[in-house]
């Protein structure tokens, strides 16, 4: 039989299981899933919905095109493993409710797969709370920034 795809045969089962398997790996889902562990090693929130770090700096970061804009965005370490990453600050100047050595809690924001959201590139967590009170109260004027 000329052109045979795989084993046949009355033995062909492990050879048959063996080709399977190879060939999930081409399938998006069955990595994610076998690779889940490593992923969550690669994860500063290590699998954490939200993490509490500390604002080192505020740095702007361009949006990628067709837009032009500067978005504010905060360098924190995080407090449970030290590792620093970027999160973006919403609101129409929410960047002023927040200094550095502040105390904020930072969560995913959204993006595809786990990546980064929108036009901002690499970052892909945002600020969600500052010293204990909502980003979004503070800037709906609800709440007062306690001073630490």
């Amino acid at each position: 039989m000329p052109g045979k795809k795989g084993p046949s045969g009355l033995y062909a089962a492990g050879k048959l299981i063996e080709k399977r398997k190879k060939f999930r790996w081409h399938q998006r889902e069955y990595q994610r899933r076998m690779l889940r562990k490593q992923g969550l090693l690669l994860d500063p929130l290590e699998g954490a919905p939200m993490a509490r770090g500390i604002v080192l700096e505020k740095v702007p970061v361009a949006s990628r095109k067709p837009n032009s804009a500067v978005r504010k965005c905060v360098r924190v370490q995080l407090v449970k493993n030290g590792k620093v990453v970027t999160a973006f600050v919403p609101w129409d100047g929410g960047i002023n409710y927040i200094d550095e050595h502040d105390e904020v809690i930072i969560e995913k924001i959204g993006g595809t797969l786990g990546g980064a959201m929108g036009d901002i590139p690499g970052v892909k967590y945002k600020v969600v709370m500052v010293n204990g009170v909502s980003l979004k109260a503070l800037w709906l004027g609800k709440k007062q920034k306690p001073v630490r």
